[in-house]
């Protein structure tokens, strides 16, 4: 590649890396205020921990999923190399491994036994709508 368009996708995958750890952050954060919304119905604890814990999974799946675009980004751009293609390698097991582990954390499930293929933002998505539907539906009982 060229030496002049390498540092431009040196830039594109900085900014995927920081999309990333932004979805981790703002996952974290909307994880903290679903539960505290879940216990704010007065549900139990366990609900709100399972809550906190799914949406957590689901944000650090998603930022994951955004760093290992970064990593290919940032390999497949610059200069090849044995070392640069062995350590994404490693970098993408290590990171498959925690996703899959974290998702099976999620759903209980092995990811390849499930029928319908879920990402992290559709994980966080379903939260945020279970949460929306609960805060309905304890609004329609108080009115």
């Amino acid at each position: 590649m060229s030496e002049t368009v390498e540092p431009f996708f040196t830039v594109i995958a900085v900014v995927f890396e920081i999309i990333g750890a932004i979805a981790m952050v703002a996952g974290f954060v909307v994880a903290v205020v679903l539960a505290v919304r879940t216990l704010a119905r007065k549900e139990s604890a366990r609900a709100a921990y399972l809550v906190l814990r799914n949406t957590l999974g689901a944000a650090i799946l998603l930022g994951l999923e955004v760093l290992v675009a970064a990593d290919l980004i940032r390999t497949i751009t610059s200069k090849p190399s044995i070392e640069d293609a062995l350590i994404l390698g490693l970098i993408v097991v290590i990171r498959t491994v925690l996703s899959m582990s974290i998702q099976i954390g999620i759903e209980g499930v092995l990811p390849w036994r499930r029928a319908l293929l879920t990402s992290g933002g559709q994980l966080l998505g379903e939260a945020v709508a279970r949460d929306r539907a609960a805060s309905t539906q304890t609004a329609s009982a108080d009115s």
